[in-house]
This record gives C-alpha cells, sequence and structure tokens, in this order.
C-alpha cells in the first residue's frame, strides 16, 4: 500500500467499525433483555388471569379468593405484589379488612391500569400487577443466558480491540516518525551517518528513503571537503616548499642567484596563482556566483577558437588536430571564453596523452536536445574504475604521474561546472586502448530579445 492517506482511511475505518460493533451488541443486549423481561411478564400475567379466570369459571363467584392467593405456591409463581378488584371495583384481594389506608391512595389508577378478567365477554374483576418482578436478573432461560452473554463479552471485547488496534496502528503510523526524530537529534549532534530502516512504499517510506540520501549526501559532502581540504594543503605545500627553498638557500648563499634559479622560483609561483585561480573559479562557479557573459555563438566557432589554441603544441608534438560539424549547425547560448577554457583543458588533457602520430577529433552534431560536442582521441583511454571519478576534484586517474608533470587536478571538476552553469551537461566515454572521447551537450539558443544576452 503506497498511500499514507489510505492507510489513515482504513485505520479510522477499522476502529469505528470496532466502535460501531461494541456499541450494536452493547444496544442488542440491552434490547434482548428488555424483550424477554416483557416477554415473561406477559407470559406471567396470561397465566395469572387464566388461573383466576378458572377459579371465578368453577366457583362462580370471588368468594374464597384469598385462600388461593394466600397459598405458597401460588404466592411463590406470582408474587403478592398485584390487587385484584371485583366487578363492582371493591378490592378484593389483600383482604379489604387488614389493608391498610394509605395503600388505598391511587386505586382508581390502579382499576384503569389493571388487567380486566373476562369471563363470556364480561369483566368480572381486574387485576392491578405491581412493578415488573423481572427487573434486574431476570431467570433467563440457559440458552438467553449465552445469548445475553455472548452479546455482553462481544461488546466489551470490540471496545478492547478497537483499544488494542488504535494503539497499534498510531504506534505502526508513527514508527518511522520516532526514528527520523532520533536520527535527526543523531544528525545535529554530528554524527552524519544515519540510516533509518525503509519500511513500507507510501509518503513515509519516500520521507525516510530521502532522509537517508540527505544524510548520505551529507557524510559524503564532509569527507569530499576534508579530502578537499588535504588536497589543497598538499597541492600548495609542493610548490611552497620549493620557493622557500630556494630562498632560504639564495639568502643563506647556497645557491647562485643566477637565472636558473630564479626562473624556478617564477615557475613555482605561476603554479601556486594558477591553482589559487582555479579554486576562486570552482568555487564562485559552485556558488553561482561565477558571472557568465552569456551570448549567441555558433558551435564551429567554438571549435575552431580552442583548436587555434592549442594548434601549435599539437604540431609540436605531431598529433593530427582535425574539426568535424554538421552542416547547419545551430547556435548556442553560452559564455565563448568560459566554454573556450573547457574545450582547450579538454584538448590539453588529450594532448597529454595521444602519442606521435595520433589523432584529436573536435566534432559537433545537432541531437533533440540541442548541440552536442565532443573532444576525442587515439590515447590510451581511461580504465573502467576510473571513469565515474573523472570529474571529481584533484582525481587523477595516472596515480604515477607526479604532480608537477601535470595541472592541479582541478581542470576537469572545473570544466563540469562551468558546463552545467550553462545549462549544458558533460560525461566521458572511453576504453583501454582505444582512446577517450569527452562530451559536452548544451541546450540551442532560443529567440530572445538583445536584452538578457548576458547574466
Amino acid at each position: 500500500m503506497r498511500s499514507l492517506a489510505l492507510k489513515l482511511v482504513l485505520a479510522f475505518t477499522l476502529v469505528s467499525s470496532f466502535a460501531i460493533v461494541a456499541a450494536l451488541a452493547a444496544m442488542a443486549a440491552r434490547f434482548t433483555g428488555d424483550q424477554f423481561r416483557e416477554l415473561l411478564e406477559a407470559q406471567d400475567n396470561d397465566a395469572l388471569i387464566s388461573e383466576l379466570s378458572e377459579y371465578y369459571s368453577r366457583d362462580g363467584s370471588w368468594k374464597g379468593i384469598g385462600r388461593l392467593t394466600n397459598r405458597q405456591a401460588f404466592s411463590q409463581r406470582y408474587g403478592r405484589g398485584f390487587v385484584i378488584f371485583n366487578a363492582q371495583g371493591e378490592i378484593i384481594v389483600p383482604d379489604p379488612d387488614v389493608f391498610p389506608a394509605p395503600r388505598i391512595q391511587g386505586m382508581d389508577r390502579w382499576r384503569e391500569d389493571g388487567i380486566p378478567i373476562t369471563i363470556d365477554n364480561q369483566v368480572v374483576g381486574i387485576v392491578f400487577r405491581g412493578p415488573n418482578r423481572f427487573q434486574g436478573a431476570p431467570p433467563f432461560s440457559a440458552q438467553f443466558t449465552r445469548l445475553y452473554n455472548s452479546l455482553i463479552i462481544a461488546s466489551v471485547g470490540a471496545v478492547l480491540a478497537s483499544l488494542i488496534l488504535g494503539v497499534v496502528l498510531a504506534r505502526t503510523l508513527t514508527r518511522t516518525l520516532r526514528e527520523l526524530t532520533d536520527a535527526s537529534r543523531a544528525i545535529a549532534k554530528g554524527d552524519l551517518k544515519q540510516q533509518v530502516p525503509i519500511r513500507s512504499q507510501d509518503e513515509l517510506g519516500e520521507l525516510a528513503a530521502s532522509f537517508n540520501q540527505m544524510s548520505s549526501d551529507l557524510a559524503q559532502s564532509q569527507e569530499l571537503r576534508r579530502q578537499m581540504t588535504a588536497d589543497i594543503a598538499h597541492e600548495l605545500r609542493t610548490p611552497l616548499t620549493v620557493v622557500l627553498g630556494h630562498s632560504e638557500a639564495l639568502s643563506e648563499g647556497q645557491l647562485p642567484p643566477d637565472p636558473e634559479t630564479f626562473d624556478i622560483i617564477y615557475d613555482e609561483t605561476k603554479r601556486l596563482n594558477r591553482l589559487v585561480d582555479d579554486l576562486r573559479t570552482l568555487s564562485l562557479s559552485d556558488a553561482g556566483e561565477l558571472r557568465l557573459n552569456r551570448s549567441r555563438i555558433s558551435p564551429l566557432e567554438l571549435l575552431e577558437r580552442s583548436a587555434a589554441a592549442r594548434k601549435s603544441e599539437a604540431n609540436t608534438t605531431g598529433v593530427s588536430l582535425l574539426i568535424e560539424t554538421s552542416p547547419g549547425l545551430p547556435e548556442v547560448k553560452v559564455d565563448a571564453d568560459r566554454m573556450t577554457q573547457v574545450l582547450v583543458n579538454l584538448l590539453d588533457n588529450a594532448l597529454r596523452y595521444t602519442l606521435e602520430g595520433g589523432r584529436i577529433t573536435l566534432s559537433g552534431t545537432q541531437i533533440p536536445e540541442g548541440v552536442r560536442i565532443a573532444v576525442e582521441d587515439t590515447g590510451p583511454g581511461i580504465p573502467e574504475q576510473d571513469l565515474p571519478f573523472l570529474f571529481d576534484r584533484f582525481y587523477r586517474g595516472d596515480k604515477s604521474r607526479q604532480r608537477e608533470e601535470g595541472g592541479s587536478g582541478l581542470g576537469l571538476a572545473i570544466a563540469r561546472s562551468l558546463v552545467e552553469s550553462q545549462g549544458g551537461r558533460i560525461r566521458v566515454e572511453s576504453k583501454v586502448g582505444v582512446g577517450a572521447k569527452f562530451i559536452i551537450e548544451l541546450p540551442i539558443a532560443h529567440e530572445q530579445t538583445a536584452e538578457g544576452e548576458s547574466n
């Protein structure tokens, strides 16, 4: 069941159903008891009238009726809570000579509410019975007692079931919330590796899954920050060590102040400056604060600008640099300088790994989503296990390559950030021994007014 709302509706329905069953069972027990008492009372009245009618029919009068009503068997069967009037409305039972005066009051109502005794269609007497002697605990039969007790037990059971079901459903529905609360408190204290079990596929399950993803992302982000801090410290340490060492050696006279020494210090300082610039560019891009001067430009022009920037290096290393584009490519709206920076970075990587006689191809094709630009080389390729991490900061697939022989390890991270900030996507395809292909997909520039050509 994937809907929390549906679960709540069913839970309320079940609890309400048990409550209704309990109420109906209690009402049925009371109604059945009342009906049975009325039945017993009617049967008892019929028996009393029948016996009194037989007595009058046999004797032709009420003479001596007191002897009948005073018998123990008669009293046990019918009790003593009744009054008998003759046809003239006079009390004949109990004996009027001993009938207390206060009880005589209200005899008119007794006669009106009494049960007539009829012989041959003539009223020969009236019987008024007092309060129902079957009130309280009636002498039920065994079968009726079982039925009555069953109804009472059913009503009590339904109430208990409703209570238990309500508690179980409440604990079940709030269990995930309690776990999320505990996990959130743990995260607030700094323990970011919190995971809660996903117990359902409804909204609470989705919330638990989102929380787990958030917790994993936070833990990963914290780990990445720690790693990035360590990497930055490592990247800065090498040129700083070189500059500091040569400076101390110069000051102590251990190195001659010749152009070669100053060139080393100058190169390492430039390297430091590039690293700082790369970090600043990456941080601004990640924060969405990097200013982009976006304008409409042909993909072919982008490729030509990038190829021209590295044509000399390609010729020097004996690598062929080719441009292949489909005719009629639509324009894209990008920051031309930043996009050229991305493509030049990809060309630098390709030139670094493509041997003499190899080939680097810059291509442009149209796709349904926009324009695809690719930089493909015939180098050694990239191992499959390295592909998911290529765009991570400071990641190097070639662990043996010294840092001073390459860049800072931020080039591809900057490339991804710059491409995504302009609404595009970047990915890589590669097979060992075949080469690598970096693919950039950019949206087509739509018709717009002159305003807003930059942001």
